[in-house]
């Protein structure tokens, strides 16, 4: 260690200014299904709380880089909300055109209905920005008018057309003087398509937060949820939720949970109409990037649960891909999509993502701390913990595989 030249700042600090100039990939151009392109989007999750705590941020930061140009987002109060509002200063950016994610904190309880609260608002807004524009369509271009009001926005170069049509109708609307033109100038921007989600832990999503967690699933509305499953309450100092597994030591479960974790995917599934899908990207991350556009794009409720690997399992995070792989080899933690548009083509919803638990379930416990510390403990109960668990995901997997082999007793569409 020695003192830092002022030579070196100055040198330094013009290194960093080039970096900052270097433009971004046109986003119109990257194939975002592609792992190598993808990861070229611009992230505007630019965190510097990366302590151990949070191996969320990666997930979270997947949303942020494709989305988060459009993205509004309601972050229940947890580890993702503590690293998300890190007041003074926040880990969020915008990119070369002001644009970023709008960031918004609630409490565990009603998240859900604070997200969804977001959705409507934005629609609400949208659509008396279209009956303005219907309003003014004498003084104002019908073709543009048009344009605006059926714009394809599924995709980037969609949305970048949408806000070129946006621009010139606010120079339109500067040269009018009535009342609606300028309320209009001040909803313009509602009339580019908007991403709503919804994030949170699984103590706030598998239990105090879950009944509004159902009721917007329930809602029909389009809205993305995201769980980060730590499989336990992180934030708050490791307490068990409905999440932690069956065996795993915890807060208020000193001799291990005794009751099997709950399954927040097929509750969603008997919706119907909910996309669902469960992801771990250290152990697939191109099923977790599709999981992610997939979801995006429905136009419904979605729901992401992901596996996040916390400190408060005991283990050191400079292992979370290998332990997320041995989850999914297991059979602890299945990867699946549940597509309800796939229905329409005459096709199974439901597709299974991982392949049948080809390590034993002791591997996987035992590599573990929340799980291991419990043979020293007590020996008996591990035991007969393991053995549970080690049926439950041989079964969990069946029960995965049989439904998404069904065939669907559906028409197809021409």
């Amino acid at each position: 260690m020695q003192p830092l030249s002022k030579n070196l700042l100055a040198q330094e600090k013009q290194h960093w200014n080039y970096f900052l100039k270097i433009p971004e990939y046109d986003r119109c151009k990257l194939r975002t299904g592609v792992i190598k392109e993808a990861m070229l989007a611009q992230p505007l999750l630019n965190s510097q709380v990366l302590v151990q705590v949070v191996v969320k941020h990666p997930i979270y930061d997947l949303p942020a880089s494709f989305f988060g140009d459009r993205m509004l987002i309601a972050n229940a109060t947890g580890c993702s909300s503590i690293y998300g509002g890190n007041l003074p200063t926040t880990p969020w950016c915008q990119n070369s055109e002001g644009r970023g994610p709008t960031w918004n904190n609630s409490l565990f309880e009603d998240n859900a209905e604070f997200g969804l609260g977001m959705r409507l608002a934005v629609d609400h807004q949208r659509a008396y920005a279209q009956h303005l524009l219907q309003t003014l369509s004498s003084e104002l271009n019908s073709e543009l008018i048009d344009a605006l009001m059926h714009a394809d926005q599924s995709d980037e170069a969609g949305i970048y057309q949408q806000r070129e049509r946006v621009v010139e109708l606010k120079e339109c609307l500067a040269r009018l003087t009535s009342t609606k033109a300028r309320e209009l100038e001040t909803l313009a921007d509602q009339l580019v398509k908007k991403s709503v989600w919804i994030i949170g832990g699984d103590g706030w999503a598998y239990d105090i937060g879950f009944g509004g967690l159902d009721h917007v699933l329930a809602s029909g509305e389009n809205v993305n949820i995201l769980v980060l499953d730590t499989e336990v309450y992180s934030n708050t100092g490791g307490q068990t939720s409905k999440a932690t597994p069956r065996g795993a030591v915890a807060k208020f479960s000193a001799g291990g949970k005794s009751t099997a974790k709950k399954d927040l995917a097929m509750i969603a599934m008997s919706y119907e109409n909910v996309y669902v899908a469960q992801v771990a990207y250290g152990a697939k991350d191109l099923h977790t990037l599709k999981a992610f556009i997939e979801a995006e794009s429905f136009d419904g409720p979605s729901l992401i649960i992901a596996y996040s690997p916390c400190i408060a399992w005991g283990n050191d995070m400079i292992h979370n891909h290998q332990m997320q792989d041995l989850a999914v080899r297991s059979g602890h933690w299945p990867l699946l999509r549940y597509d309800p548009r796939r229905l329409a083509a005459g096709d199974n919803p439901l597709q299974l993502d991982s392949k049948p638990p080809s390590v034993a379930y002791r591997e996987f416990a035992g590599s573990e701390t929340r799980f291991s510390m419990l043979w020293r403990s007590h020996e008996q109960d591990a035991e007969r913990y393991l053995q549970a668990s080690q049926q439950e995901s041989q079964r969990h997997y069946q029960h995965y595989a049989q439904l998404a082999a069904l065939t669907p007793d559906v028409e197809k569409k021409e």
